[in-house]
Formats: C-alpha cells, structure tokens, sequence
C-alpha cells in the first residue's frame, strides 16, 4: 500500500517536470501523445529506480545548507530573482507541520539540485545541442551500479529519427546495461524494437552489477598502466615477505620496496604501493634482527631473555606467515558473488585496495614490532623486558594485548631466576641477565659482597623494594648454606611454596602479569628463612652474649676487671713502647680474669679476647700502644667485619686513655693522703720553708679536685648516659630485628651512636682534640705532684734526721749552717714546682673553659647534658664570658721564697 502510494507520487511530479509536446504542426497529436506517454513512462520508472536503489550521497544531510547551496547557485547564474522566490518558498515548505508535512525535506532539496546539475552537465557537454533528458545517468552513476535509459527514447523536443530494424547503436554505458541489468518488458504492448525501458532488477548471478562495475574501473585504469592490478598484488605480496617481485623490489637508495621506475604506472598506484610495502620493509627489520641474534651472533650477546624475545617475535611472525599463504592463495581466485557462482571473467579477488585492508592490523603489529626490535637492539636480560613494558602504557587495546602476550614470553626466563633465587638461593644466570649479581668472595664477606643488586637490569615492573627483599631471601638462602652449614631453610622454602599454592585459590602461576603471586611468594618465603636465619644466629652462635662480651671487654663494662688490669699493668705500660711484650702483657691479662669476676664467663668467650700492641713510633710508651681484641669467628665476621672492630678498638682507645686519666687522679690522692701530715706540721711550726710547701700542696689538692671533678662527670657520662643507653636500645632493636640485615643496622646504629655521643665522629674532631690535650695536661699534673710529694717526703725525713742529730749535737755549732744550707734547696724546688703547677692549671683552665664553651654548639643533645653536668653553677661560664673582655687573671696566694 505504501508503494503504491510512492509510486502515484513519484508519477504526479515526473508529469508536473516533463513539459507538454511543443509543435503540433510537425507530428500529428496522436504521434505526440504517444511520444509524451512513451517519455514520461520512462522517466518514472527511471525516479524508481532511483528511490529503489542504495545510493546514498557522501554529503551530510543538513537541509539548511542545502537550501543555501542552491540559493548561491541561482545567484551566481544572476538570477536572483528567482533566488528570493526559492527563500519564500523554502520558507513556507520547512513551516508546514503535521499531517500531510514531508519529514525528509533534505531529500527533496538534493534532488532537485542533483536534477539541476544534471541537466548543467549535459548542457555543458553538448555544447548547446539538446540530448535526451533521459540521459541523466552519468559514467559515475553508472559506476555506483544503475544504468542509463534506453537511447531510443527520445526526449519530446528533440526527436532523432532510426531507421526501422536497425539495432541501436550501443554506447560505452550499453555494455555495462547489457552485463549487468535485466529490464522487465514494457507495461503496455509494444514491439520488440520499442523501447525496453523498466524498472532495474539486481540480479544475484555472476552477472552482478557490482562485479562489472570494478571490471570496467580496472579497464580504465589499465589503459594508462603498462602492468596489471593482479600482477602488482602479486608481486605486493612476495614484497610484504621480504622477497623481490618482477615489478615491486627493494631499493637500497630509497630504503624501501618500490615499483621499478622504468615501469608506466599511475602515481597514485606508485604511492598506494609503496604504502602497502611498509609491512615487508618492517619484515625484514624484524626478520634480520631475529637471524642475527639467533644464527650469526653469539648466545652470549643476547643471553636467555634476548633469546626469548627471538622466540616471540618469530612465533609472531608465524601467525603473519599463514596470514601471507592465505593472501597468496586469494590472489588467483575470482571473486565470490552473492550466488557463490564463480566466473572467468569475474577478475583476481584482491585488489590493492583490499590488500589494504588485509594488511591493516598486520601492519600495526609490525610497526609495533620494529619498534622494540629498536629499542632492545643493545639492552639484554632484565633490560629488554623493562623497555617493553614501558610501550605497554598505550591506549589501543590490540597494542596492549600483543605487549602482554610478548611479555609474558619474553619474562619467563627472568621469573625462572626469580624462583630459584627465592627457593633455592641459585644463580641461575650463565649471560649475566639477572637484576642479581654474583662474585666469588671468602666466607665473611658473603652477606656484604658476595651479592649485589643490579639496577640496570631491573625491569621497571618490578619495584626496587620488591626487588631488595628477593635479593636478600636468596642471601639468607646462601649464608645458612655457606657460613652456617644449615639446611633447615630447604624446610622452610617448601612450606612457603605450599602456603602459597594452598592461597592462590586458582590464580595463575608465577609469570608477567602476576605481580600479586610474586609478591605473595617472596613475602612467604623472606619470612620463614629469615625467621630460620635469626634463630640460629641467636641459640647456636650466641649472637647476644658475643654483644654483650664485646661490651664488657672492650667498652669497660667489667669495672673490676679493667681495675685489676690497670694495677697489673700500670707499671710495665710506663716503660718505652719498643721494649714490651705481648706474651708477658698476654700472661697479665690472664691473671687479671683469674683475679675478678670475669673468671666465671664462658671460657670460649675468654678465649677470644687478645692483647694487641698497636704500631709505635719512637719515644711511644706502652699506654700508647696497649688494647684488646676480640676475635669474632664466623659467621659473626658478617656481623663484626674488620671495620667494625676498628670502630671498637678506637672506641676502646678512648675509653682506655679516659680510664688512665681516672686512675692517675685516684693514684695522685693516694699519693697525697698520707703526706697531709707534712703540710699541717709545717704549718704549726711556722717555718717559712714548710709554710710555702703547705701553700704548694694546698694548690696541687685544689687543682686535682677540679680535675677529678671534669674527669668524673665527663666518665659518668660515658659509661652510664653513652654506652649504656645505646646498649638498651640496641637490645630493642635486637628483639625486633626480622632478618640478618636488620640486625646489621642496628648494631651500625648501636656503633654510630657511642662514636656520635662520645666525641669521636667527624663532627667532634676539634673537641675530641682539645679532650685529649686536657687528658696530657691532667697526666702532665700527676707527675708534678708526684715529684712535689716525693720532694717532700724526703725532706720530712731528712729534718727528722737533722732533729735527731741536733739532740745529739746540742752543743755543735754546725747546726745553723747545715739548716741554712736546706732551706736554701728546698726553696729553689718549690719554686719551680710552683710555676710549673701554675702553667699547667692556666692551661687547663683555658682548655676546659674553651671545651666547655665548645658543647652547646654540638648537634647531638646528649652532648649539651655533659655541659650542664660539668658547669652546673656557670661557673666556667662566668669565667669565660669574662675571658673575653680582660685578660685571664688567676687568684692564687702568692709563695714567698
């Protein structure tokens, strides 16, 4: 019904277009009327096949510019007359609304323009002479698949006469009517010569439209090509898999497949070639990478992962193998019809535009391809799977698809290495590939150097923690296996991989892609060998009582120890250096442990302590050369390396120096205790010599108590608020250290803190310096008061003797001479004794003010505590502060000789 309806329509408007005959005159009126039926019969069926048919125009359907286009056209052909017409028209035709209204008006407007050029063209073409109207349909059209109307349908105003049986003459657009076309017979009866108009039925036979369509294209664009399409295609393929045709072959200069330039083809075929080359030029980049790394190059420039590349990238080319076998095979068939008849005279099925096509996608993979073979030409191992990866951040899914599935390949060499690094602390790397490097080392230097990280080959897909955590698994794997001589981590890795395997809950194995299974691994498996690794650092090398030892041996932690070792000592260290011997100082240290508590420690913690004479210089003396040592074995050497014992005997040194100071201050009072008595004797007697001497020993008992006073405060700071609370917190630490080089760090910490905290780091050089300076002056000191207080021992016995005599000798006269000549020496001694005393002391209290003055400006707090400690009345600071304004003045009760 709805056809019909189209159809009255379309009827109506062919007879509105198509004029009434024009000269009555020349043709009787029933000529004329036949003619008008004959020509309006055939341009409606002509309009129907137009509405039936499926072209579509390749413009948008945008109604308003249509309407402007045909306006400017009116108005460039100067009628704008008829222009103003069309825009009130127009006008009124788009406000009609409901019932009855035309939907599609865009339609109507580009068919009356299309009528319009139409008749512009054959206007054009004829120059002037009239043609059919009927002749609308152009060699274009007639391309897209609808035939020109019979050409002996003449139009009404322009008749040209046939002779009778003669055949029409048949035009270019005849073949293509007779090939491609059935018409139905005419609606009224007529002879076989009338006209054979009618409307077109698309047959689904090898006769298709379509087929002949791109027949006669290939006709016409043979006639200015010297060379087929099909011999092109052919040759285009035998290009795309690096071989050269007979037309189509590889110009070094050009770098590329070309047609051979002595060949007449179109340029544009010249240029849709080259195009569709692109694919083989990019073959054979990726072909010759692969051959050159898997036949002429050695194994070793490109190691397991460049191989596997390889691999990839030929499976790869394997699916465009068959791809290039299934072209070739297509490039002699016919094409296939909507019938699925076949006929010789169809043509080749590929074309270079459907090779186009074809090679669509094939050529992005290669590109794609070509690329990486370009980036990992000098990477290898671990390298060359992380410069893939980084392409993988690319929005085309089929991108991202072909780089995981060439990852996966490509990485599963270097997640093998993972595993067998993870599990059985194996170097599974014969090129050098893994981001895990191995080098032969002795035994104690294993955990530090025998394995390293490689960041060069880290894929970036892995992170770098990640990657620390895999390096040390296999370290621990490797340390209880070497050093310890342990197994237990074989039990401890099998049950890992089977708590993984029990929580994978079907996920896929380790390979590209699976970072969460990697990560669940390494987790599993750090855990339990570092777990075993702790263990037996603690119960079977007794990690904690070696500390602990360290720290009462060679920090002075065993208090009665190092005294009787001092007392024991004390004499032969005052000898020269050079002169000493280790055996005999060997048999002291031997019987100071007899003698104190140390006597009941483990014996094979005993055994390792040592006495050792460092180098000496001429004029050294033994306090300046004597230390301990203890020797750690394995595998604790991975923990007390050689560094670190030379940490611990700096530290050692200082304490020592500082435990010498104390002990010559404490032997300086023992000194002076029992000669107090000569210092009140002399006073009472009121004698002038011995009032000077009391005066000297009251000076030397004020300087010695001062000293004593920094000396104390200065060794309870190091012993209690230094070694002691750095040893608390390394226990801390110690409890919660998960693996070896946790346990590491914190003994570094323990070690930095006391070097920090005691004035023996960088940043305390100057102080630790002027420390030192005050420990020679105190020393300095102690041998002053020893010559003062021998002097004056002396004396006391030789007036004891001189009383003893003079009871005797009341009557001699030779006294007073002898007395005078007494006092006379001890004055000189005392003299002396007192501007030496007084040196020292302006001295020292020039040192201890600036060292004082020097503490708050140091970083550590701890350091500021020592100054308060020592200068808890300002006194010092007072002093210094007035310093700085006048000259250092001394209040000291003036000797009178």
């Amino acid at each position: 019904m709805e056809d019909d309806v189209v159809a009255d329509l379309v009827k109506q408007l062919v007879k509105r277009i198509i004029p009434s005959p024009g000269n009555a005159k020349e043709k009787s009126s029933s000529s004329n009327g036949e003619h008008q039926d004959t020509t309006v019969d055939r341009a409606f069926q002509y309009a129907m096949r137009i509405i039936g048919s499926r072209i579509a125009p390749s413009i948008a359907s945008d109604e308003v510019a249509m309407a402007e286009s045909i306006k400017r056209q009116l108005v460039q052909e100067g009628r704008s007359s008829d222009a103003l017409t069309f825009a009130d028209l127009h006008r009124r035709f788009a406000s009609l609304n409901g019932p009855g209204s035309v939907e599609n008006r865009w339609s109507v407007l580009y068919l009356l323009r299309a009528v319009s050029d139409d008749q512009r063209r054959e206007a054009a073409a004829t120059k002037g002479t009239a043609v059919p109207f009927t002749s609308t349909l152009s060699g274009a059209a007639a391309l897209g698949g609808l035939q020109a109307l019979p050409k002996n349908a003449e139009h009404p105003k322009l008749q040209v006469p046939q002779p009778d049986g003669a055949p029409a003459s048949p035009s270019p657009k005849s073949s293509l009517r007779n090939g491609s076309v059935r018409l139905s017979k005419p609606q009224s009866g007529g002879s076989d010569h009338g006209p054979q108009g009618g409307v077109l039925i698309l047959s689904r036979d090898g006769d298709n439209v379509k087929s002949v369509a791109i027949r006669e294209y290939m006709e016409i664009s043979q006639v200015e090509s010297e060379v087929t399409e099909a011999a092109l295609v052919r040759d285009v393929v035998y290009a795309c898999q690096g071989i050269d045709g007979r037309y189509v072959k590889f110009d070094s200069d050009q770098d590329g497949y070309v047609i051979d330039a002595n060949v007449k083809v179109p340029r544009t075929t010249r240029v849709l070639v080259r195009r569709l080359c692109e694919v083989g030029w990019l073959f054979r980049r990726v072909r010759n990478h692969i051959s050159e790394s898997l036949e002429d190059g050695p194994l070793e420039a490109i190691g397991t992962v460049g191989q596997a590349f390889c691999a990839a990238l030929q499976e790869e080319l394997g699916d465009y193998y068959r791809l290039m076998a299934v072209l070739e095979t297509q490039v002699y068939h016919p094409i296939p019809f909507m019938s699925g008849s076949v006929t010789n005279n169809g043509g080749n099925y590929l074309s270079l535009r459907r090779l186009a096509v074809w090679l669509a996608e094939p050529l992005t993979r290669m590109r794609l391809m070509a690329v990486l073979v370009d980036d990992c030409k000098t990477l290898r191992g671990g390298a060359v799977a992380g410069a893939i990866h980084m392409h993988l951040q690319h929005g085309d899914p089929l991108v991202r698809s072909f780089l995981k599935r060439l990852l996966r390949r490509v990485c599963a060499p270097i997640y093998e290495m993972i595993r067998r690094w993870v599990l059985e602390g194996e170097v599974d790397d014969l090129y050098g590939e893994f981001f895990v490097g191995a080098q032969p080392v002795k035994a104690e230097a294993l955990w530090r150097q025998g394995y390293q990280l490689q960041t060069s080959m880290l894929p970036s897909f892995i992170p770098e923690p990640l990657a620390k955590r895999i390096l040390r698994t296999g370290k621990s794997i490797n340390f209880l296996r070497v050093c310890c001589e342990d197994q237990g981590w074989a039990k401890a890795a099998a049950a890992a991989v089977a708590t993984v395997r029990a929580s994978a809950n079907g996920r896929g194995g380790l390979g590209y892609g699976e970072t969460e299974a990697l990560e669940s691994l390494v987790a599993e498996a750090a855990g339990r060998i570092d777990r075993h690794l702790i263990q037996i650092v603690y119960n079977r090398y007794k990690f904690r009582d070696q500390c602990l030892a360290i720290k009462r041996y060679l920090l002075l932690g065993q208090g009665d120890f190092i005294q009787y070792l001092m007392d024991l000592v004390g004499s032969e260290l005052s000898l020269p250096a050079n002169t000493l011997s280790a055996f005999k100082l060997s048999g002291t240290l031997e019987s100071a442990i007899r003698a104190s508590n140390a006597q009941y420690d483990d014996s094979d913690i005993l055994d390792r302590l040592r006495v050792k004479m460092m180098p000496h210089s001429d004029g050294d003396r033994g306090w300046d050369v004597f230390s301990l040592q203890y020797d750690a074995r394995e595998p604790l050497t991975t923990v007390f390396t050689e560094d670190v014992m030379a940490i611990y005997l700096r530290i050692f040194n200082f304490l020592w120096r500082l435990k010498r100071v104390e002990h010559a201050l404490s032997a300086t009072w023992q000194t002076m205790k029992p000669n107090c008595s000569v210092g009140r004797a002399s006073a009472i007697k009121g004698d002038g010599v011995k009032s000077e001497l009391t005066v000297v020993l009251r000076r030397c008992q004020t300087l010695r108590n001062e000293m004593n006073h920094f000396v104390t405060n200065l060794q309870y700071y190091i012993m209690f608020e230094v070694l002691e609370f750095s040893w608390a917190n390394f226990l801390a630490e110690m409890e919660v250290a998960h693996d070896l080089d946790e346990l590491i760090a914190a003994h570094e910490k323990y070690l930095s803190s006391i070097v920090e905290k005691a004035l023996l780091g960088e940043r305390s050089q100057l102080l630790c310096k002027t420390l030192f300076s005050l420990f020679d002056l105190i020393l300095r000191f102690r041998g002053l008061a020893d010559r003062l207080f021998e002097n004056a021992r002396e004396t006391e016995a030789r007036n004891q003797n001189a009383a003893r005599q003079r009871s005797k000798d009341l009557h001699s006269g030779s006294f007073s001479g002898r007395k005078s000549s007494m006092s006379s020496l001890s004055g000189d001694f005392l003299t002396s004794i007192s501007e030496e005393m007084d040196a020292v002391a302006v001295e020292y209290s020039s040192l201890l003010e600036g060292f004082i003055a020097q503490l708050p400006a140091q970083q550590h707090v701890d350091l500021k505590f020592l100054s308060f400690r020592l200068d808890f009345s300002e006194f010092y600071t007072r002093q210094h502060m007035s310093m700085s304004t006048t000259p250092l003045k001394f209040k000291r009760t003036s000797l009178r000789i």
